[in-house]
């Protein structure tokens, strides 16, 4: 399994802003190896987010994403103890969720 997602949230009059650095190496499917054969594609296909279990925020991601990726999203409408989940899938089947806490 991957590494935990570093998530960050800054909370201001009820917006709440999440930063969000993801753990995976993303090929592109375009790059060649060290032997000179393709490097097979693998990258997150879908990213969600959730509060209280209420989905707020979906992508659909390709091959142009780098490794490690970055997201930022504002959530409207949160108050301290809410929590938010955030799940991202591969093309292999791979995924992983992590959740925080709004405070």
């Amino acid at each position: 399994m991957s590494d935990p997602m570093r998530i960050r949230l800054q909370s201001q009059a009820g917006v709440t802003t999440v930063k969000v650095l993801m753990s995976h190496e993303m090929e592109s499917g375009q790059r060649k190896g060290d032997d000179g054969k393709i490097v097979p594609l693998w990258n997150i296909q879908d990213v969600s987010a959730t509060l209280n279990g209420k989905v707020v925020m979906t992508a659909e991601w390709g091959g142009g994403i780098s490794k490690n990726p970055f997201l930022q999203f504002a959530v409207k409408g949160t108050k301290p103890g809410d929590k938010i989940s955030l799940t991202w899938r591969d093309n292999r089947g791979d995924s992983r969720t992590d959740e925080v806490i709004v405070s």
